[in-house]
């Protein structure tokens, strides 16, 4: 296994965590449509065309004021925060491939960046606005980097982004044919190029867990194994058939502390992969229904109502959460946990909670079994 260093160290999402780096709504601009994404006004009528270009002053000052409140929130629990430099996002992006006529936003490092014991990977992405939303974070990788000479810093290889990577007419397809593909988990992304991002994965200690979606690919699994196994992990992938559109597991299978995953009531795993779970003696516990349903998200989230599982544990019994989540709130006190309510409403227009808006740095502890009781093949 890696070695632990005093620099980088996370290997799981549940323990005392001591650095994170928490997102802004800085520059933030519009998701462009493009064929890994096509963005909706929620409750418009078909055919209104999605804004474009930067977000509102007022938008972005909300958000960033939510922001701010979990930043004074960890720094009173004794976490060292950082944050990402300024860019950018009205930028247009232009490689011999594509062409996206500006980026998005550093609201979610969640998505690109994460810590595997003391290594920093930075995923591919799987649209092209966010070809380049590593660069907020490099100056922070740089000094991690070089702080720690036991810190491995890995990028993955960048997909192409061209038209031939997508699935033609995805986006088009009725429900009725999304019913009958489901099982096969095709979506807007081909197979032939590595594709995934980094919050489609789960980090159980030893072992990794990653959703197949539309964000991360089964080339993009592959190689996440031929990385990390010959350094002792054990990647894992997971279906949920009946998300139709999937994109990062964090609002749909959450770890809070060994032994204990919150689950989507909607979205069950497919079947047969609980079992890795039940012969460890993993509780799987459904998450409530949310206080939001979809039709009363904000209305240019792209995201579903169960942002309301995207918690952050900053300890294996310390939980922070959405403030109006009162249901959920009432069933993590139940089950022993301190919980910290926070505001964050205004974030979810850029994608995310609680776990998508930060990514952990440094957390105490190293990479335990969590899974003893199970068979697994490596690629070799």
């Amino acid at each position: 296994m890696q070695q632990v260093s005093e620099v980088v160290n996370s290997w799981n999402e549940w323990d005392p965590l001591e650095e994170i780096v928490v997102g802004s709504a800085d520059g933030a601009n519009f998701e462009p449509t493009e064929p890994g994404n096509r963005p909706q006004i929620r409750n418009a009528p078909p055919g209104t065309p999605f804004p474009s270009g930067p977000k509102s002053a007022e938008a972005v000052d909300r958000a960033n004021e939510e922001l701010a409140g979990l930043v004074s929130l960890l720094e009173s629990e004794g976490v060292r925060v950082r944050r990402p430099a300024p860019h950018d996002f009205s930028q247009s992006v232009r490689t011999p491939d594509f062409e996206a006529a500006n980026q998005y936003c550093a609201v979610c490092p969640r998505d690109v960046m994460i810590t595997i014991g003391n290594e920093i990977i930075e995923a591919p992405m799987s649209r092209r606005s966010r070809f380049f939303e590593y660069q907020p974070y490099r100056e922070l990788v740089y000094e991690y980097w070089n702080a720690d000479p036991r810190v491995v810093w890995t990028t993955a290889p960048k997909p192409s982004m061209a038209d031939k990577m997508y699935r033609d007419g995805f986006w088009d397809w009725p429900l009725a044919e999304r019913h009958e593909r489901m099982h096969s988990f095709e979506f807007c992304v081909t197979q032939d190029e590595v594709v995934f991002d980094a919050a489609d994965m789960s980090r159980f200690g030893r072992d990794i867990v990653v959703q197949e979606s539309m964000t991360t690919n089964r080339a993009g699994i592959t190689w996440l194994k031929r990385h990390l196994e010959p350094k002792g992990f054990r990647v894992r992938p997971v279906h949920f058939p009946l998300d139709f559109f999937p994109s990062h597991i964090d609002c749909t299978f959450v770890p809070l502390r060994p032994g204990l995953v919150l689950t989507n009531p909607d979205r069950p795993l497919r079947e047969g992969e609980e079992e890795l779970f039940e012969a460890n003696d993993w509780e799987l516990v459904e998450a409530p229904e949310p206080t939001t349903g979809n039709n009363e998200m904000p209305e240019f989230c792209q995201s579903s109502k169960w942002l309301s599982m995207n918690v952050l544990s900053i300890g294996p019994n310390k939980v922070i959460c959405e403030q109006q989540e009162k249901p959920l709130q009432e069933l993590l006190y139940k089950m022993d946990f301190e919980v910290f309510p926070v505001p964050f409403r205004n974030v979810f227009e850029y994608g995310g909670s609680l776990h998508c808006a930060t990514w952990d740095v440094r957390r105490v502890g190293a990479g335990e079994d969590y899974f003893p009781n199970s068979d697994y093949q490596p690629l070799a």
